[in-house]
């Protein structure tokens, strides 16, 4: 039977006022209370939210928005600067990274290939989480938040070719391996082109109606966002070069303050259906593993990133504060895991595994952030920066 919306939609925020409210009187991190309302009231907790899978796919387009946004404060000539010491940086590092996690799924028991696709999930960093508690002002207008884009602008291309890889062994992938690496350069130029010959002189004639402008850059974001898994890529560089793309645009920054909220909205519903879709059942099997994976990720890439970038001439202070930011696995490791095991790639106990490892590095990594480093939500004064 289909989940009544508005129903799901009350659980949700009704509930997620709540536990902010909670969140906020204990000095908790808001991510935190939104995960665990998610396990609450989900499938395996009191069941009030029986299919959240409807609600993680709309949760996506908060993703597709938070990746429009960086992209609209961007500049094209500042991005290829830092990609030029980012891809370096983040080449090393995954190697290291998927090392690490196919060293200790192997020790403990893991088959070869399931041993393989746990290291590839500890490669990646979540974006939502690195972007959503770094202050605006260092995501927009200083180095470190350029950095930070870079390096989880390469990762996001080499979850790409994983995913690839992973269709091809599992015989139901049509796209070839070279087609996303030929679509970026196509997808950057076309819209180039596109904001230059028609969004722009769209924005200069109607630059009145604030109305048209929030619907033209949703509009814009979305169709970007699809041409680019259309390519072979994914919703979320799409969107991302369509920001770049309009970032020149007078008004980037007006669209950029009507979009913060619709992304928030989003963006509780993916921490709620990440919560909500967390077996507590199955747990037990493979909460050994998941711990020290999670230990390796919390531990090792701060470390790893700390020297790599100070090789690159980068202050020890910044890149400590990067490596921690940077310092738990990814929504895309979430998705590598699925992918592998619809396709019989992946075990269940090591799809789980990967599972709790980012429940597990996403809330310790939150609390990390929140309580030591500068970031929108912190619960003390002197770090609190929005």
């Amino acid at each position: 039977m289909p989940e009544d919306i508005i129903f799901a939609f009350f659980i949700v925020f009704a509930g997620a006022a709540v536990f902010a409210t909670v969140a906020l009187y204990t000095r908790q991190p808001l991510i935190i209370a939104y995960i665990g309302l998610g396990v609450l009231a989900g499938p395996f907790g009191m069941g009030w939210i029986e299919h959240p899978e409807a609600l993680s796919h709309m949760s996506h387009i908060g993703i597709i928005f938070l990746l429009f946004l960086l992209g609209l404060d961007m500049q094209p000539k500042a991005l290829l600067a830092v990609l030029r010491q980012a891809t370096s940086v983040a080449l090393l590092s995954s190697l290291v990274f998927a090392a690490s996690g196919f060293v200790i799924a192997w020790a403990f028991g893991f088959g070869l290939l399931d041993s393989i696709i746990i290291g590839l999930a500890m490669v990646f960093s979540s974006t939502i989480i690195a972007l959503k508690l770094l202050p605006t002002t260092v995501l927009h207008h200083k180095h470190m938040g350029e950095l930070m884009i870079g390096l989880l602008l390469i990762q996001d291309i080499l979850a790409i070719v994983t995913l690839i890889v992973l269709g091809f062994m599992a015989g139901d992938q049509d796209i070839p391996l070279w087609q996303p690496l030929l679509a970026m350069p196509l997808l950057a130029g076309s819209c180039y082109a596109a904001v230059r010959w028609l969004l722009l002189p769209l924005i200069q004639r109607f630059d009145r109606f604030q109305e048209y402008l929030f619907i033209l850059a949703i509009g814009w974001c979305l169709a970007i966002a699809e041409a680019a898994a259309k390519l072979g890529l994914t919703y979320e560089i799409g969107a991302f070069v369509a920001g770049v793309a309009l970032a020149t645009s007078p008004v980037a920054q007006f669209i950029a303050l009507s979009l913060k909220p619709l992304r928030d909205f989003f963006l509780v519903m993916f921490f709620f259906a990440l919560g909500a879709g967390l077996d507590l059942g199955l747990l037990s099997d493979v909460l050994l593993p998941a711990s020290l994976l999670a230990a390796a990720a919390l531990v090792v890439k701060p470390i790893t990133l700390r020297y790599l970038l100070a090789g690159f001439s980068e202050h020890p202070r910044l890149a400590w504060d990067v490596g921690f930011r940077l310092g738990q696995i990814s929504e895309f490791s979430l998705l590598i895991a699925f992918v592998a095991s619809e396709s019989g790639l992946l075990s269940q106990p090591a799809s789980l595994t990967i599972q709790a490892t980012a429940i597990i590095t996403f809330a310790i990594s939150s609390y990390i952030v929140v309580f030591n480093y500068p970031n929108p939500i912190a619960v003390k004064d002197h770090l609190r920066r929005d």
